[in-house]
């Protein structure tokens, strides 16, 4: 017997700010990319590429949003849901590439310093913190509305921090002329982009390969499920994720014989339903029980654990 039917909840309220930061973080980082190409400096380079991973982020948030609203279909029984995370796959994958590449490019100026146009870095580092500044305005009055605002609004704050680094390495290489301050301020931004855009490809390939979403014990899972009256066993038990925020379990429970004679099933069925949406870290609110008379069991195939 199935579940009841559940909306898809993937979206994200507030597309407007989300629209307004990312235009505002798109804008910088073209002014960031023309910047180093002018300037020759590698801590801003990689300062557009965490700008990148910014506006990525933020449209995700906002993708997540539009394509939430559009129905599921025959042809896509889950709408458009998945889309958000292929793209935060492709996303991760091409920063995780071009990090490393960045990253390599530093530690050889840190040998051989390449010469840079202080004046310029500057003034395009502090385009890059205005316009953070901005974007964390827009997104401020909504910070705490979902994770997905949250997480958007802690990127902008942490791109700021790399804009104010930038400032610092050209105002080092002014006073000083020590060329290896670029190359020092773009190993510490590309300390705070590989690590999360890695967990950000890891979480993603989770979800296409639908392993149990973290902070999800299976085992736990089952041992609330065998604690609901009149369960005898779980079988063929599933946890997956289609998107960020929608999890999905699926289960075959075996049950006494009498619940199909005495009318128990309807209200055993509430009860495992209620059982996964509320007693663990991740709610889960779409969820398919078949309930199964233990004298079933003789006509299973294929029955797994």
């Amino acid at each position: 017997m199935a579940g009841h039917d559940h909306a898809h909840h993937t979206g994200s309220p507030h597309p407007g700010r989300l629209s307004v930061a990312l235009c505002i973080t798109g804008v910088v980082f073209v002014l960031q990319l023309v910047g180093a190409w002018l300037t020759g400096s590698l801590a801003l380079l990689f300062d557009s590429a965490h700008v990148l991973t910014d506006a990525a982020g933020l449209g995700m948030a906002l993708l997540a949003a539009r394509l939430a609203v559009r129905p599921a279909s025959d042809r896509r029984t889950w709408g458009f849901a998945r889309a958000e995370v292929l793209a935060a796959t492709a996303q991760a994958a091409v920063l995780l590439a071009v990090g490393l590449v960045v990253l390599v490019e530093g530690v050889q100026r840190l040998i051989n310093p390449s010469p840079i146009a202080s004046t310029e870095m500057a003034v395009f580092g502090a385009v890059g913190l205005l316009g953070n500044i901005l974007s964390l305005a827009v997104l401020f009055g909504a910070r705490h509305a979902n994770f997905n605002l949250r997480a958007a609004f802690l990127e902008v704050l942490s791109d700021a921090l790399g804009s104010v680094a930038v400032i610092a390495a050209a105002v080092v290489i002014g006073l000083t002329g020590w060329l290896q301050a670029d190359a020092v301020v773009a190993l510490l931004i590309g300390t705070l982009i590989l690590p999360r855009t890695f967990r950000l490809l890891l979480d993603t390939i989770r979800v296409l390969l639908e392993s149990t979403p973290r902070g999800l014990e299976l085992s736990t899972v089952r041992e609330h499920i065998l604690r609901v009256p009149h369960v005898l066993s779980v079988h063929d038990l599933h946890v997956s994720q289609i998107a960020s925020g929608l999890p999905v379990l699926t289960a075959h429970v075996v049950v006494d014989d009498g619940c199909f004679t005495d009318g128990h099933v309807p209200r055993l069925l509430d009860q495992l339903q209620q059982c996964v949406a509320g007693h663990f870290q991740i709610s889960i609110e779409h969820s398919t029980f078949q309930l199964e008379p233990a004298s079933h069991a003789g006509h299973e195939h294929g029955v797994h654990t």
